[in-house]
């Protein structure tokens, strides 16, 4: 873990960020949305959760229990989609604040390599 705290701190390490590594020409927001969308689709995890989890919530021998399921699917899809947008554009901003100032980048790395630094050396002294 030390390793992984100084390859974070010097420069070209694991959180390097420069203007050159960004995309010259930006992606359009339809292809991003289908990208994301056939991630999603693909996911077996996606489909596990809604096989297991969603279930539990129709009663058995309800009449219209296919109905309710695609209706609490629809409404997990929506949130879903209301919350990894706001991630989305939480990120974009988070990139614009620290692409513009050099100074946030060089702390955030500072921070992450001290947290690093903090969890090897309390693996090396814990008593397992």
């Amino acid at each position: 873990m030390l390793y992984m705290a100084w390859n974070i701190l010097r420069d070209g390490g694991a959180l390097d960020v420069k203007k050159g590594d960004i995309n010259k020409e930006p992606v359009s927001m339809m292809r991003t949305a289908v990208k994301g969308t056939l991630m999603n689709v693909l996911n077996p995890k996606l489909s596990l959760f809604f096989l297991a989890f969603l279930p539990q919530f129709v009663e058995v021998g309800h009449p219209d229990a296919t109905a309710t399921m695609f209706l609490l699917a629809g409404v997990f899809m929506l949130l879903t989609f209301i919350v990894f947008s706001g991630y989305g554009l939480c990120a974009s901003l988070a990139h614009e604040y620290v692409i513009k100032r050099p100074g946030v980048l060089k702390w955030l790395k500072r921070s992450f390599a001290a947290t690093f630094g903090f969890l090897s050396v309390r693996l090396a002294l814990s008593d397992r």
